[in-house]
């Protein structure tokens, strides 16, 4: 009754892993190569190194498993970085989705993004009936994070028992890298961030984003789809908290969004001079202005997901980065 998690050394795969490890499940962790074994240390798993991009690797790596959870993916906040994110988060879906029919597996729980829908229009709330991307120009991950979805959907229509969840923007505990929001976080906390940006983002805790998936490998129809989200919040109301939790007083400076756009392309500019990618760009400020309105009514109704309080998971991000020495002192008050 193996359960095989692709993408296991990232943020949401050492969370998931925990969790099942927890209810006693075997866990297959599939990582892309030897130097990720240090990102699942103590943990009680059975290590497979398999690149998604490798048909054979990943056919061989699932062989046996009852059930997949496919995290596998490259997070990008760049332009120009389709290439690299369709051989993973296209072409490894298409091949994790063969390999799940070829092995006979029970159960594919396929990673999404919320990010892999259109936004507009704003006025109404995306849900699990919001169109999929299909337009060249959108953002490479959206893009990518849009095709992966339609390959999950033809491995259903030739017999492949998969469900999707489609997350938020993640935070939380556990963030061993960290993630991009992390480092914003970890910025904030340190005094490192000068100025905010005038936008915001639908944030959603590792643990319920884990728990959400959970309940839909046990509870969801075949070809069902969650959005997993959690509450809409502004940079500037995020600085607040933290502040409030560290003492470190929030920049004061707060730049209007159109303005951050025109520095975000030079900004882009220079990082590839530089060879060293930035949080800055352009992607990462339409991140930060998609649509405020994001329902996880289908996961309350049926998967009983739910999200906690924001502040809870900002003070419990917080205290992990203390305990893990990337902050000097844990978080105070409530």
């Amino acid at each position: 009754m193996t359960v095989a998690v692709t993408g296991a050394s990232g943020f949401v795969g050492v969370n998931l892993i925990q969790a099942l490890l927890a209810e006693g499940r075997p866990v297959r962790a599939v990582i892309a190569g030897e130097e990720e074994r240090r990102w699942l240390d103590g943990l009680d798993v059975t290590i497979v190194c398999a690149d998604v991009r490798d048909p054979g690797a990943v056919r061989a790596a699932l062989a046996g498993a009852e059930v997949v959870y496919h995290l596998a993916g490259i997070i990008s906040l760049q332009p120009d970085d389709w290439p690299r994110v369709e051989a993973v988060n296209v072409r490894g879906v298409e091949n994790v989705v063969e390999a799940c029919l070829a092995n006979g597996v029970r159960r594919l729980v396929h990673f999404s993004s919320f990010h892999a829908l259109v936004q507009e229009p704003k006025s109404l709330p995306l849900d699990e009936t919001s169109p999929l991307i299909t337009t060249p120009d959108a953002p490479p991950y959206n893009r990518s994070k849009a095709l992966g979805e339609l390959a999950v959907r033809a491995g259903i229509a030739r017999g492949l028992d998969a469900v999707i969840v489609c997350p938020t923007g993640i935070i939380g505990p556990n963030d061993q890298r960290p993630s991009y929001f992390g480092q914003t976080l970890l910025d904030l906390a340190t005094g490192r961030l000068p100025a905010l940006v005038a936008g915001g983002c639908d944030w959603v805790d590792v643990r319920d984003v884990v728990a959400g998936a959970l309940a839909a490998e046990q509870r969801a129809p075949t070809g069902a789809k969650y959005l997993l989200s959690g509450q809409w919040v502004t940079v500037p109301d995020i600085a607040l908290i933290v502040a409030q939790f560290t003492g470190q007083p929030a920049p004061r400076l707060v730049l209007p969004m159109g303005l951050v756009r025109r520095v975000a392309v030079l900004n882009e500019w220079v990082s590839r001079r530089q060879g060293n990618p930035s949080r800055l760009t352009r992607v990462s400020m339409e991140e930060l202005s998609g649509n405020p309105q994001v329902s996880h009514a289908r996961a309350v109704r049926e998967l009983g997901y739910q999200p906690r309080p924001f502040r809870e998971t900002i003070r419990d991000a917080l205290a992990w980065y203390a305990e893990h020495g990337m902050l000097a002192h844990p978080p105070a008050g409530n």
